[in-house]
């Protein structure tokens, strides 16, 4: 099986999860993005960088359910007038959210690969997905099993559901290209435009 048709798999059951969790008014549905990060989307229209656009979405969740960063103040002040304040809501909502979050990654790297099966953007934009896929899951681990409420379990569920699929589809990848081997490629293909 290859990446793209797992991750064509991963989007039909997240579509499926997502109809499943809605639940109530949907005048009450929640946005997954801020309105800010979902401008810097718009704007980043490179594959790998895009990815770290939601990979920022999801860090600043993260940052909101932890209550930790790394980040200096300056940083934080940067971040602030690119995405706008800190997302807000309970943990059940921005684990939501992050699940959502990947969801749209995952669609993003999807939507590439039908058009440029080949686009080298498609394996660096996983790998970026994946280690913070893997980051989250380690972080979530302990309070997962302290869910009490159906809720805040759906939510850990869905966001494992949509983690899953994309650690799997990383780990199938080769392994990147050395700085010689991508030199090289280069070359090649340079040599092959003038002929």
């Amino acid at each position: 099986m290859t990446s793209r048709s797992l991750l064509l798999r991963l989007g039909a059951l997240l579509l499926a999860a997502l109809t499943f969790s809605f639940t109530g008014n949907s005048a009450q549905r929640r946005d997954h993005l801020t309105e800010l990060e979902v401008d810097q989307i718009k704007e980043t229209q490179i594959l790998d960088k895009r990815i770290e656009v939601f990979v920022k979405a999801v860090e600043r969740r993260m940052r909101v359910i932890t209550g930790s960063t790394t980040d200096t103040a300056k940083q934080q002040k940067k971040d602030s007038e690119l995405y706008g304040d800190l997302p807000t809501g309970t943990r059940t909502e921005l684990i939501g959210d992050i699940a959502k979050i990947l969801d749209e990654a995952v669609t993003n790297i999807d939507d590439v690969s039908a058009h440029d099966e080949k686009n080298p953007l498609i394996p660096k934009a996983l790998r970026i997905l994946a280690k913070e896929v893997t980051r989250v899951v380690e972080q979530l681990r302990p309070l997962q099993s302290q869910a009490k409420d159906d809720a805040e379990i759906a939510s850990f569920e869905y966001l494992i559901q949509n983690a899953e699929p994309i650690l799997e589809a990383a780990n199938r990848l080769p392994p990147p290209l050395t700085e010689k081997e991508l030199k090289e490629r280069k070359k090649a293909e340079k040599e092959k435009a003038k002929n």
